[in-house]
């Protein structure tokens, strides 16, 4: 199955300092007709937050300023019902099991294919979407 076919019924943000990296899912995401909002601060992030509602929110962790785990933390507030995702290239106990407090669902390790990136988030949602109509969190 296609795994923007899950993609295209939700609006996703993606906060990263990484201009490669915004561009190439940006542009991935909008050529199969995807809704993805891309910003490379968290307080751009906190702003568009503001603006929209996002059913996929997805940040990396090391960022100029608030860092990724403090954002999605603030997100979690304001958008509980989304999918959290963290991008990392550290393999740290101590992000892991803060960003599992914080309320992160899934982690995306740094590098990854773009396609490997978007399954993960297609079937993430899948998985949370089939949960919630079950009753399960």
């Amino acid at each position: 199955m296609n795994p923007f076919s899950h993609l295209k019924k939700v609006k996703t943000l993606l906060i990263d300092d990484d201009e490669l990296i915004r561009d190439s899912l940006s542009m991935a995401f909008h050529n199969k007709g995807c809704a993805m909002r891309v910003a490379e601060t968290a307080e751009e992030g906190l702003k568009a937050l503001q603006e929209e509602t996002f059913d996929i929110i997805i940040s990396d962790f090391r960022l100029p300023g608030i860092d990724g785990l403090k954002f999605l933390k603030m997100a979690g507030m304001t958008h509980p019902q989304a999918v959290k995702f963290l991008i990392t290239a550290y393999k740290d106990d101590h992000i892991f099991s803060e960003a599992h407090r914080v309320g992160v669902h899934e982690f995306i390790e740094k590098p990854f294919a773009v396609r490997a990136f978007i399954e993960l988030l297609a079937v993430s949602l899948k998985c949370r979407t089939k949960n919630r109509l079950s009753g399960v969190n």
